[in-house]
């Protein structure tokens, strides 16, 4: 029987992952999505808890073009305009496209010697 490791994040228990960086990246994704939805309910107190979940994840996963905009390049956003238009997702939408597998295939198991 192979032994495999994975990794899981700690914000996202039903995901697995093959690779401990690529699980830190989806903890630090999420953790600036529950950030950046707290910004935006304190400043927009209108919107609701799923408006706010969705538009925090999608800046989050979006968070390079963002950063680019905010460097004084605000037509690096075309390029989230030009491209196909995310359906609003709830968060058990984001993590259901998301595959609970493991990311990437398992290593062979080495041979005994």
């Amino acid at each position: 029987m192979a032994v495999e490791v994975v990794y899981r994040s700690s914000r996202d228990l039903e995901r697995l992952f093959m690779d401990k960086a690529e699980a830190d990246r989806h903890d630090k994704m999420l953790e600036l999505a529950e950030l950046l939805a707290e910004v935006l309910q304190k400043a927009v107190p209108s919107l609701t808890e799923q408006q706010v979940e969705e538009a925090g994840i999608y800046m989050a996963k979006n968070r390079d073009v963002f950063a680019k905009a905010f460097k004084s390049q605000p037509d690096a956003l075309s390029e989230l305009l030009t491209a196909p238009a995310e359906v609003a997702q709830t968060v058990e939408a984001v993590e259901a496209e998301e595959p609970a597998a493991p990311a990437k295939p398992a290593k062979a198991p080495k041979a005994a010697k």
